[in-house]
């Protein structure tokens, strides 16, 4: 991509990255932190979560932004296109797939409570069925209803969110809020996990959307000023509901606003905007990760909303803290790997860019050496009665980018050898 095709603003691009976090599973995410911390410790791991989160994407931004390339080919460096192509798309469509679950499943629930107020009785896993289908079939078919679901969803969140906040903070004081303390204790470091992993996916494909900037220092500020004030505030404004309404369950909270019909419908547009895009997105990481050609993507699309609602069946939700962690770990090494190499080993001149044919082993195996690191404690947890110590969230990505420098010096690579005898 030419330069003179990088016209967007920062504030443009600040929006987009803004907008993805004013949704139902941040709300989600300050449900959660709050049901094992103060509001406080809340807002202080949401403001450091975030922190690291934007300490990614403006590495991985900037590359975007130099290159005029989307992350998944930048990679192509580091990873090899083959390598590239297979770890990013197949941690996207995980990711895609999970939310996709989580996702079904609140609006499960959530039309459950709405049937209730309208005197009518269905199953939880039925409801989660029926709308994870109704989810996938617009994603493959309804461009335009998906446009409208946006223009419809979103500013009625915002508006339910609004009042439920000024309905809370007339019944409760500030002081009240200051002095709750949880039933359970949540790890800070835990915490940072889980808010990392519920955006590390946005983080390590920033350049996704940064490609499209002209200058480094756009990708910094909006990093700075549309990632941190919209992750902290609708962390917080799920951490005061759930202390007012005395429930962890965001579904159950969201019935306390004014009425089961407002919030129930306002969980169930905001989870049916968020999916469609879960699916499309997990449908095109299908076709990357297996060399699906493009035609087959509404079949894609289909597989991954298919498997992503068996799982809102199964109750994926009751996981979120441990998906999110496993995510968490096991999606930022990508960034630690991509930025030893391009802003260590090549200093950051796009000139010395270039895509490498194939797999690159030293990219690969140093991902894996952060990724099974930071994920092996995680899965360690789920077992009940195991000591496992607990992971820095940035223990992955440091392991990566200091592995790919040790491996990159003895790959053998011609791609690579002929970049540096170049120089």
């Amino acid at each position: 991509m030419k330069k003179s095709q990088q016209n967007q603003s920062w504030v443009s691009l600040a929006f987009v990255w803004a907008g993805a976090l004013v949704s139902i599973p941040s709300l989600l995410l300050g449900g959660t932190l709050v049901s094992g911390m103060s509001l406080g410790k809340t807002l202080l791991t949401a403001f450091v979560g975030y922190a690291l989160v934007v300490f990614i994407m403006i590495f991985q931004g900037m590359q975007s932004s130099d290159l005029g390339r989307p992350t998944v080919k930048v990679a192509e460096q580091v990873f090899g296109t083959k390598g590239s192509q297979r770890i990013i798309s197949l941690l996207i469509m995980v990711g895609c797939l999970g939310w996709f679950g989580i996702q079904a499943n609140v609006a499960g629930a959530a039309f459950v409570g709405l049937a209730k107020a309208f005197g009518f009785t269905i199953p939880t896993a039925l409801s989660s069925l029926i709308w994870g289908l109704i989810m996938v079939v617009t994603a493959i078919y309804g461009i335009k209803v998906i446009r409208v679901l946006t223009y419809v969803a979103v500013p009625y969140l915002v508006i339910v969110c609004v009042y439920g906040l000024y309905q809370a903070l007339t019944t409760t004081s500030w002081s009240q809020l200051v002095a709750y303390q949880p039933a359970t204790t949540l790890p800070l470091s835990t915490g940072l996990t889980i808010t990392l992993g519920s955006f590390a996916i946005g983080a390590v494909i920033a350049g996704d959307y940064s490609q499209y900037s002209p200058k480094r220092r756009d990708v910094v500020k909006a990093a700075l000023f549309g990632v941190v004030p919209a992750g902290v505030l609708m962390i917080g404004v799920g951490a005061v509901l759930t202390i007012v309404y005395h429930a962890a369950d965001l579904n159950a909270v969201f019935l306390k606003i004014a009425s089961p019909a407002i919030g129930g419908l306002a969980l169930v547009l905001g989870t049916w905007k968020v999916n469609v895009i879960n699916a499309f997105s997990g449908g095109i990481a299908l076709n990357n990760a297996f060399n699906i050609p493009a035609k087959y993507h509404k079949l894609s699309t289909f597989t991954v909303g298919v498997v992503g609602t068996i799982l809102a069946i199964l109750g994926i939700m009751n996981y979120f803290t441990p998906v999110m962690n496993i995510l968490g770990a096991m999606i930022p090494p990508v960034a630690g790997v991509m930025s030893a190499s391009y802003w260590l080993t090549h200093r950051g001149h796009a000139s010395e860019w270039e895509s490498v044919p194939g797999f690159r082993w030293a990219g690969v195996s140093a991902w894996a050496v952060g990724g099974i690191v930071a994920t092996v404690p995680v899965v360690m947890g789920l077992i009940p009665g195991v000591v496992h110590p607990q992971i820095n969230p940035l223990t992955g990505i440091v392991l990566s980018f200091v592995a790919y420098l040790i491996f990159h010096r003895f790959e053998t690579n011609p791609a690579r050898d002929r970049m540096t005898n170049d120089n």
